[in-house]
């Protein structure tokens, strides 16, 4: 145990120096610090040596020796990457893609979640352990029937092809159910006297206390299906409708041929829009992470 000693002093003319304090950092404290140091560095050490290496010269990004902006500082990669591709396009179709997404994974989520939360129904038990089992099953096992599908709709190489199969969500219904359960019962039962009817309820009533754990919905959908890949590599083939994730993909050009600070350059600006959405969103996924905690 290491005992350290922090003195106060006093500016009061007249007043006897107040008495040392002594702070004591055990080894369990101290081996916190160390842990979480570690582990900033291994979440924000990629991401700041992305940053930088986007910010170096092409000529100088897979430089091994000397200084890190030995070359000095360029914004040449993100000029490039504008060049390249049609970066307003994709960002757009990503936009487009992920913003409705989440908004109907909210809405889906919120009716489900209400519906298991509060509503009694035969089968409510068996249905819910169905839809709870969904989220065992990997994507890899129902892109083909999910495409066979698409295809019969006649909604191959769309936006919508993206879009239609990815509002249902199992893991959004199973948070808003255990949000929707955290309220209070007696809400529900005032509501009824005054003769609203469930959706009623629902919609004047619930709805408006769920909106932490529908930030938390939203929020995970939208930086899920931005940084999505897979999906819209098997279901979209014009460039047209390509997605950002996809789109920088040409970036690295022929045979992986190209500037490595230019495809870190396209991932550096790919982050934006989702550290703007968890930035301004930040507080609600607080409160819905931590709702119910205290209670």
């Amino acid at each position: 145990m290491t005992t350290i000693s922090v003195k106060e002093s006093s500016t009061a003319p007249g007043r006897t120096p107040a008495p040392r304090k002594k702070v004591r950092v055990t080894g369990r404290t101290a081996g916190r610090a160390a842990i979480l140091i570690v582990a900033t560095f291994l979440t924000l050490g990629p991401v700041v040596w992305t940053i930088m290496t986007s910010l170096r010269p092409p000529t100088e990004s897979l430089g091994a020796g000397g200084s890190l902006f030995s070359g000095g500082l360029s914004l040449g990669s993100y000029a490039d990457v504008f060049k390249q591709v049609n970066m307003w396009l994709l960002i757009w179709n990503s936009a487009l893609v992920t913003g409705i997404i989440a908004v109907g994974q909210m809405f889906t989520a919120a009716l489900a979640g209400y519906v298991f939360a509060r509503i009694d129904f035969r089968g409510k038990g068996v249905l819910f352990s169905v839809v709870l089992a969904t989220m065992m099953v990997p994507m890899q096992v129902t892109i083909v029937p999910v495409f066979m599908l698409i295809r019969g709709m006649g909604l191959s190489d769309t936006l919508l092809a993206l879009i239609l199969p990815a509002i249902p969500t199992a893991f959004g219904t199973f948070l808003m159910r255990q949000f929707f359960i955290g309220l209070p019962g007696e809400l529900a039962e005032a509501a009824a006297i005054d003769g609203a009817s469930p959706l009623r309820t629902f919609r004047s009533v619930y709805l408006p206390l769920a909106w932490p754990g529908l930030a938390v919905v939203g929020i995970l959908a939208f930086n899920f299906h931005w940084n999505e890949f897979f999906r819209p590599l098997i279901m979209t083939i014009s460039e047209e409708n390509f997605t950002m994730p996809l789109g920088l993909v040409s970036l690295q050009g022929n045979m992986g041929t190209g500037s490595v600070a230019t495809v870190l350059a396209g991932v550096v600006l790919s982050m934006i829009p989702a550290l703007v959405v968890f930035l301004f969103g930040q507080r609600y996924l607080r409160e819905g992470l931590t709702a119910g905690v205290n209670k």
